[in-house]
């Protein structure tokens, strides 16, 4: 009888079938790596604002309450953002010959809005209210980090579904005092997890229905 395939072809094809396999699953541990990496999430990047704000000299060193730029974000979805009125308060007093200043005034001239480029962005698909967080005891350096050290501001977390399934599983260490919620320096007295279940408690948070679907996709 005459042989179709040589004795080295069972080992061929068995190199060819690890090579697939390792090829496959090579390239979906490279796409999760991908989709999560700095480059895609955005962590740590701050990307060009027309005027280079500080949160760490507003907010750190001068001590602005968040509430003061960001005033729809107790009652409302987004966090909103100032007017150019709102910094102007202080800017037509101080650093009115600023040059890094100067989009602030040709804003106030032209009665035209400062466009900033949004850090902290959702996709369209999920559904976030600020209010709601805030309402619950959520405070801001959960989902923003320690804001208040940014001389520019970047996105310190990766806003994920994991992240944000992580803390609608269990959100009792995250929960704070109502007047803490702007408050990046602030930590428990005691055991985060007995507090965050006595505000829980008190504000109605209703653990067993934080990860149904519709909660974040209506």
């Amino acid at each position: 009888m005459t042989q179709i395939f040589s004795p080295a072809a069972d080992t061929w094809l068995r190199l060819a079938v690890v090579g697939f396999l390792s090829v496959c699953g090579g390239s979906v541990v490279g796409a999760i790596g991908f989709a999560r990496s700095a480059y895609v999430t955005s962590i740590d990047n701050a990307p060009h604002q027309p005027v280079p704000f500080s949160h760490r000299h507003h907010a750190g060193e001068l001590g602005i309450d968040c509430r003061y730029c960001h005033a729809d974000v107790e009652k409302g979805p987004k966090a909103g953002l100032p007017p150019t009125t709102t910094c102007m308060t202080c800017h037509s007093q101080i650093w009115t010959n600023a040059a890094m200043l100067e989009p602030v005034r040709q804003s106030i001239v032209e009665n035209k809005p400062l466009r900033w480029v949004r850090v902290a962005k959702l996709p369209d698909y999920v559904f976030f209210r600020h209010d709601i967080h805030i309402a619950k005891g959520v405070g801001c350096v959960t989902c923003h980090g320690r804001i208040d050290t940014m001389p520019l501001t970047y996105r310190a977390h990766a806003f994920t579904m994991q992240f944000c399934l992580d803390c609608h599983r269990d959100p009792t260490p995250n929960l704070r005092p109502a007047d803490r919620i702007t408050d990046m320096t602030w930590k428990p007295a005691g055991n985060p997890r007995d507090l965050g279940g006595k505000i829980a408690a008190h504000v109605g948070i209703r653990f067993g229905e934080l990860t149904h679907c519709y909660v974040c996709h209506r």
